[in-house]
């Protein structure tokens, strides 16, 4: 019972030669075949029809081959060839029953069929069972001699067999001792043999070089069961442990493993329908080589599908994976292993060869990870080196030492990370990507270098520019003999001191001393240039500074104040001054003076512009001479780099300027006019005489009565008063019409003003003085009178005094 529920069976190959692919991959699965390796072991057995084979392997094995039944005769009961699983067997062994020769049913196909079967089983088995009847040994015509001789023929097409045990099994044993008969046996397989027709190699080749022989009796089945089933389970231990050495297998050189063995047995097979011989060795190889391709693709499969892998594959596209190498090291040998525990079996250098394959298709498919892991490595390892060294230099480290720093720890991290991204099967060289990440952290090291140097030279540049514009402003105002070696000097100083600052602050970049020098070079260059371009940015507004330094010596004096004509100023000497000083500020915009070289520019302009001298308030515009220094295009010592304006530019500006400058001089004279008329109130002499001789009795009255006089007097402070404030002359300045106009307007408030004044000035007395007796009786009275009369006479000269002292003051400042 036990025996029959461990068994299971199919047809291998069907009676027409077809290959039951799908039954035998079917039964592989059912007796779990792939998972033994080496360790199975596959019998066949070979006999002539209805010679109990099914009956035996039933018996040895426990299978349940279909047995013929002899009470409906003897007929055909295996067709083709059927494979069962050996019941309580170790370890697992196959079990084959051929069809049997010389039926009747196959007809004339029979030996061609038998040829077939008998090397595929050959090809296949380890042992080979051969039934024959006991009464054909000796015998010539016994039916077992063409099964021998079809046996060893097969065996002379198969390249280099293995060794192959063939278990003669004599059923049916009658009286006769085993002893007896077996040398009978081995000696007519002797004879089958060497009768057999073999190739050049193995004419002289004995039987044991190919075939174990064993030579075992049964007793009849029919007569004898009891008998019989007690040998047949004696016989059964003989194949347990039958692969161990001394087994009943033999040589398991070409033994197929496990998981090869479908594919194998149809390869085999085909080959033997195709009529081809069949070499074992190179089908060896075959097989070897599509199984381990096959595990190999499997294994690729199960790597692809892998959870942590897929994991690790998303992950990498964002960012760093930690311990990514380790993982996928331990991924990848768990794959190879898997490869090596399913394909050890197989030929090795098939094994290695795929292995190998196997290996390089699964580091093709990570690479792309690994470049995606040195890619961040190396990316993050330069933000991070970046943000250091940017640290370091705003906490003031030295810009080179920093550098060195820096770069040499995160270098350090980068080789870490790559032997933490390594994988060990891989043995991928990170050298490049190592170098490249030196070549960028050098890259931004020389760029933030440069970025630094130019923003410290920026820096000193613009404070040169500053310094350097400012003052020059200043010394370009002044325009005197000491300007340009003021700017020199200057130009000396800051320069000094910016390429002190300068050094000071690059001392930390240890600057080799070429380069260092060139940037000071440049550093002086420029401050050459903003001195250059100050003076021809001045020069270019040379004529509208001109002007202004003219202004400035001709309308005012030497305190800076406003100059006021007032006909005693000379106006030639103010105007010849003015010049002289317009003309000093334009020689020293002619040329840049940097290198202290003598030149006589200020000498040929004084020479040319203002050399003519003239007794007129206005230089005269004389013709020059023939020999004019202007009347060139270049200084004399001065090279054209250096000009600012050409002699000749020189004497057009010059004759612009005095033409714009001459109305200034024209309005001054006309100023001058004008005071010394208002200045000159008094009549001509003969008026003044003719006045004294017609006005002597006029005078004499007024002598003689001393009244008049008073009452002249007080008119003539009136008169003065009234002139004052209403400021008559300064009213008829701008015209007659104008002055009378103004003077209506005016007129009336004043007189008003006046009187409002006197008659404050007449109750001041009484105000001041409120407790003084009054004088007593009327001699008192005159004098009072008197006293009170010359008391207001006296205020009303102080009013008027007063008033005409205040006009007078205001007029003046008018």
């Amino acid at each position: 019972m036990d025996m029959a529920s461990e068994c299971c069976s199919t047809q291998l190959i069907d009676g027409d030669g077809g290959f039951n692919v799908n039954g035998l991959e079917n039964f592989i699965k059912e007796v779990q075949l792939k998972e033994c390796g080496l360790s199975y072991a596959v019998v066949s057995i070979m006999g002539p029809q209805s010679s109990g084979k099914s009956t035996l392997l039933n018996n040895l094995f426990g299978t349940n081959f279909r047995e013929m039944d002899a009470f409906r005769g003897r007929s055909q009961t295996t067709k083709g060839i059927w494979m069962a699983k050996g019941a309580g067997i170790e370890p697992l062994t196959l079990v084959m029953d051929l069809e049997g020769t010389d039926g009747r049913e196959r007809g004339e196909d029979d030996t061609a069929f038998e040829k077939q079967s008998a090397l595929f089983a050959l090809a296949v088995s380890d042992i080979v069972l051969i039934n024959m009847w006991c009464h054909d040994i000796g015998r010539e015509q016994a039916a077992n001699k063409p099964l021998l001789k079809t046996v060893f023929q097969v065996m002379m097409r198969l390249f280099s067999p293995r060794k192959t045990t063939l278990i003669f099994v004599i059923r049916d044993k009658t009286r006769t001792p085993l002893e007896a008969l077996e040398p009978v046996l081995r000696e007519d397989v002797q004879k089958i043999w060497d009768s057999v027709p073999k190739p050049e190699a193995h004419k002289e080749t004995p039987l044991s070089e190919f075939f174990n022989i064993e030579v075992v009796a049964l007793s009849s089945f029919e007569e004898k069961e009891e008998q019989f089933k007690e040998q047949a389970a004696s016989l059964r231990t003989r194949f347990f442990h039958s692969i161990a050495p001394g087994g009943l297998a033999g040589d398991r050189r070409g033994v197929v493993p496990a998981s090869g063995f479908s594919f194998s047995a149809q390869q085999i097979w085909k080959i033997i329908k195709d009529n081809k011989d069949l070499d074992l060795p190179a089908h060896k190889v075959m097989v070897a080589t599509v199984r381990c391709d096959e595990i190999a693709n499997e294994k690729f499969c199960n790597f692809t599908a892998n959870e942590e892998w897929c994991q690790i594959e998303e992950a990498v596209q964002s960012e760093l994976v930690p311990g990514f190498g380790r993982k996928l090291s331990a991924i990848l040998e768990t794959c190879l292993e898997g490869y090596e525990s399913e394909a050890t079996y197989f030929d090795e250098k098939v094994r290695t060869s795929k292995r190998k394959q196997l290996e390089e298709k699964l580091l093709q498919l990570v690479l792309p990870p690994f470049q995606s892991v040195m890619g961040h490595l190396r990316s993050g390892t330069l933000e991070k080196f970046k943000e250091t060294f940017d640290k370091a230099l705003n906490r003031g480290e030295g810009f080179s030492s920093a550098a060195c720093e820096c770069a040499k720890l995160y270098m350090a991290q980068f080789e870490e990370g790559c032997a933490d991204a390594v994988i060990e099967q891989a043995k991928w060289d990170t050298s490049k990507v190592k170098e490249k990440l030196k070549r960028d952290i050098d890259a931004h090291i020389a760029a933030l270098r440069e970025a630094k140097l130019s923003e410290l030279s920026k820096v000193c540049e613009k404070k040169l520019n500053e310094i350097l514009s400012g003052s020059m402003e200043a010394l370009l105002d002044e325009a005197n003999d000491q300007t340009w070696p003021a700017i020199r000097e200057l130009l000396q100083r800051e320069t000094e001191s910016a390429v002190s600052e300068f050094s000071s602050s690059v001392s930390g970049f240890e600057l080799d001393e070429q380069t260092k020098e060139k940037m000071i070079g440049h550093l002086r260059d420029h401050a050459r240039g903003i001195i250059e371009a100050k003076v021809k940015q001045e020069a270019g507004r040379v004529l509208i500074r001109m002007k202004d330094r003219f202004e400035t010596f001709f309308s005012r004096d030497a305190d800076s104040m406003p100059r006021i004509w007032t006909g005693k100023e000379d106006i030639h000497a103010i105007t010849k001054t003015a010049r002289s000083a317009s003309l000093k500020l334009l020689s020293t915009m002619v040329a840049v003076r940097l290198d202290s070289e003598p030149d006589n520019i200020e000498k040929s302009l004084s020479t040319a512009l203002l050399g003519s001298k003239s007794n007129s308030t206005v230089p005269d515009r004389s013709i020059t001479s023939l020999a004019d220094p202007l009347a060139s295009s270049t200084w004399e010592k001065v090279p054209s780099s250096k000009t600012l304006i050409t002699p000749i530019q020189c004497k057009n500006l010059w004759r612009q300027f005095k033409s714009e400058t001459e109305y200034s001089v024209a309005q001054a004279m006309a100023a001058q006019e004008a005071a010394r008329r208002s200045n000159n109130w008094l009549p001509p002499p003969w008026a003044i005489l003719a006045l004294i001789v017609l006005g002597f009795n006029e005078f004499m009255t007024l002598l003689r009565n001393p009244l008049y006089l008073g009452v002249i007097f007080v008119g003539y402070l009136v008169i003065k008063a009234l002139w004052v404030q209403l400021d008559i002359s300064g009213e008829f300045r701008h015209g007659a019409l104008p002055g009378i106009i103004s003077l209506s307007n005016k007129i009336l408030p004043t007189i008003m003003n006046l009187l409002k004044k006197l008659a404050e000035a007449g109750d001041a007395p009484q105000t001041n003085n409120p407790h003084r007796n009054p004088a007593v009786g009327s001699k008192s009275y005159g004098s009072s009178v008197s006293t009170n009369g010359s008391m207001s006479s006296t205020s009303s000269s102080a009013v008027f005094s007063e008033d005409t002292a205040n006009n007078s003051s205001a007029s003046k400042e008018d």
